[in-house]
């Protein structure tokens, strides 16, 4: 019986029809995937023609996109899309052509029609106490299913006591910059669902107000509300991110605006080009400035910097008489001894190490050892310097 009195309204899509919502009611049209199967021609292959991945594109009639107040969702190919939102008080009186084009995926055919949407008026708009509310455990398509939605607005009902109540408005958490939920233990993204009564605020709902619950909510704690148990079967609520509106105390700000205009620059002549004959201009000066000068900069740098470098070197007899004797003395010695081991080195005949003999030669043929199977080879120094 309560769903029968909802002003929210669900419709379901036919061929050309015309849909009547309310200004600052929500307004939710399904698009059927079985309502378009019979307008596809049959498909000559086999397959199962009954689930064809269908998708759907909507737009305003002669424009590339829907009105800034009307979303669309569909979740997958294979399920249904939903078209919805809340017109205002400036779209009444308004007819608003929907074009909805549904695409078959499989056959590549498509199939048109138009969703007329006449905005009506209403007494009541928009109801003066309106209380947003997020649940976390949906998503913004499960929450538009007729079923959901009025399970919610009777919770809702039961909690506040209204004589009229509402659905003003469903948003999901993406659009308001809530994260992508990982795919994992069933996360949802997460909606918020805007609810107008004509009764001022229930104590439940004032509830999160106080300075406890305040405070649990700043240290990211649950707050302790009494009507919670009324919600928790199938709805989990954010009572921290809940938001009371009254509108009868809101203070209306009128910005004063500029005229905008007709948009039709005015009449100040008309264009005149240069004439053809152009005087002749000297570019001399132009290039004195441009390379001359800067090429002489550059020269005076150069020759200060090949004199410094060049011309001003102290040379190996300097740096000798500035040297101590005692100290050229040690590098005349150090240097002969280097000379001298070096040149003994070369003289040593020393066999090679082990580890450097070929073991195959060029004939692929075994090597044979060195030292006999029987050679002591315990008593051989690691380096043949030791011997």
């Amino acid at each position: 019986v309560f769903e029968r009195k909802m002003v929210t309204i669900l419709s379901t899509l036919h061929a050309d029809r015309n849909v009547y919502p309310s200004a600052g009611v929500l307004f939710v049209h399904v698009l059927e995937r079985e309502h378009f199967k019979g307008e596809f021609p049959p498909y000559p292959k086999p397959g199962d023609s009954s689930n064809d991945p269908i998708t759907f594109n909507t737009n305003l009639m002669g424009y590339p996109d829907r009105p800034g107040w009307l979303r669309y969702i569909q979740r997958t190919s294979h399920s249904d899309g939903v078209l919805y939102g809340s017109p205002t008080a400036e779209h009444v009186g308004k007819a608003t052509i929907i074009e909805i084009i549904a695409y078959n995926r499989r056959t590549f055919e498509t199939a048109r029609h138009n969703l007329v949407i006449n905005i009506m008026s209403t007494e009541e708009y928009p109801l003066p106490y309106q209380a947003e509310f997020y649940i976390k455990n949906m998503n913004v398509e499960e929450m538009l299913a007729s079923e959901v939605l009025g399970d919610f607005l009777g919770a809702v009902k039961n909690v506040w006591q209204p004589e009229r109540l509402n659905a003003v408005n469903i948003t999901s958490a993406l659009d308001r910059g809530g994260r992508v939920p990982l795919p994992i233990n069933n996360l949802k993204e997460g909606v918020y669902v805007m609810v107008g009564a004509d009764v001022q605020f229930s104590s439940c709902l004032r509830e999160v107000e106080n300075s406890q619950n305040q405070l649990r909510c700043s240290q990211e704690m649950e707050p302790v509300i009494s009507c919670d148990k009324k919600f928790r079967a199938q709805f989990d609520i954010d009572w921290c991110k809940i938001n009371l509106v009254d509108i009868t105390k809101m203070i209306m700000i009128h910005s004063n605006r500029p005229d905008p205009g007709t948009g039709v620059l005015p009449d100040i002549g008309g264009y005149n080009p240069p004439p053809e004959s152009l005087k002749s201009r000297d570019f001399f000066a132009d290039f004195l400035i441009t390379l001359a000068v800067p090429s002489a900069v550059a020269m005076v740098l150069f020759s200060v910097l090949g004199y410094s470098m060049c011309c001003r070197r102290e040379g190996v007899d300097k740096r000798n008489m500035q040297t101590p004797d005692i100290q050229l003395v040690h590098h005349s010695s150090i240097q002969k001894s280097t000379k001298e081991l070096r040149s003994m080195s070369k003289n040593r005949e020393i066999s090679w190490p082990l580890s450097t003999l070929p073991v195959f030669s060029q004939s692929e043929e075994v090597v044979p050892p060195i030292h006999p199977d029987n050679y002591e080879t315990t008593s051989m120094p690691l380096m043949q310097t030791q011997t």
